[in-house]
């Protein structure tokens, strides 16, 4: 049953790209992160109140650190969006396995000091591999793909990769402490809404369109719905294979993404853009195998 949750999660995710693709002709991307955060909010609470878990918290600073990294990840999202096809803005932000695993090859070789009798350790090149292969694969979906101003827009969405990856380590951290996923989860609805209501203020609002402004509800629940089916997706794995499945799961986000934008934007991917997503997905599988510890730790999508 937890892979059905995930599989659903997936398509939920998918679903609010299109949503964001959708309102981006009457909304700008700050506007749409704050009412993808004021919505969710709602239904956090809302759950929170059902489970009987309060969202008073011990730890402030990290959560703030978190929805920090998190908002700008998710504004990198919604900008990528807008401007690239929906697969490959959702591809860039499926890479965060392959930055975490960078971050680990990275952080082994630094933390290495050179003193007498001491070796340096081994580097993981089986991690060094899949950040290569990954990396190949962005260079090929980005040669036929991206073209113009792009490029830029192909950038941000790589950022967006990277902030994933740094929000779910520091996920990782606040579930070591004993933090519940919903409290989580509300925080970083609450940083968007912060977040998006301030840069608002200094982009200013868009003027209301009427009926398209509808599609911002949506974007919203589908946001909340996405995030709770894969919380309880790896709720319910009850093993480190399990978990493992559920990760791995998500990318059938990638398979929707990519129907929608065939049948609703009319946006069709040359081979080798497929071929590029499909060595990012098989390195991200491995980087999420190489690394896995038998951790139940949602991965953070945002």
């Amino acid at each position: 049953m937890q892979a059905l949750w995930m599989v659903l999660a997936a398509f939920f995710f998918a679903s609010m790209g299109v949503c964001v693709k959708l309102a981006a002709p009457y909304f700008n991307a700050f506007e749409m992160v704050f009412w993808r955060g004021i919505i969710s909010m709602a239904v956090l609470w809302w759950l929170a109140r059902r489970q009987g878990i309060t969202l008073k918290t011990r730890y402030p600073g990290m959560h703030a650190w978190r929805s920090f990294i998190g908002v700008l990840s998710l504004g990198a999202s919604f900008y990528a969006i807008i401007y690239l096809p929906l697969p490959t803005a959702m591809t860039f932000g499926y890479m965060s396995s392959v930055w975490i695993a960078a971050f680990i090859v990275g952080g082994a070789l630094l933390a290495w000091r050179p003193t007498p009798g001491q070796d340096r350790p081994p580097v993981p090149m089986a991690l060094v591999v899949c950040v290569l292969l990954g990396f190949a694969g962005v260079v090929l979906m980005l040669r036929p793909t991206v073209q113009g101003n792009q490029g830029f827009a192909a950038v941000v969405g790589l950022l967006g990769g990277m902030g994933a990856a740094l929000a779910y380590m520091q996920v990782v951290a606040l579930s070591r402490l004993g933090e519940p996923e919903t409290r989580t989860v509300f925080f970083f609805a609450l940083g968007c809404t912060i977040a998006g209501g301030a840069a608002m203020g200094v982009s200013g609002m868009s003027a209301f369109p009427g009926w398209p402004a509808l599609w911002l509800l949506p974007l919203g629940l589908l946001a909340a719905g996405g995030q709770l089916c894969m919380t309880m997706a790896f709720s319910r794995a009850a093993s480190s294979r399990g978990t493992l499945l559920v990760a791995n799961l998500q990318y059938s986000g990638l398979i929707f993404a990519s129907i929608y934008s065939m049948l609703v934007f009319g946006d069709y991917l040359p081979l080798m853009a497929w071929l590029g997503m499909a060595i990012i997905v098989v390195s991200a599988i491995a980087a999420g195998w190489l690394r896995s510890g038998g951790s139940k730790t949602p991965l953070a999508q945002d």
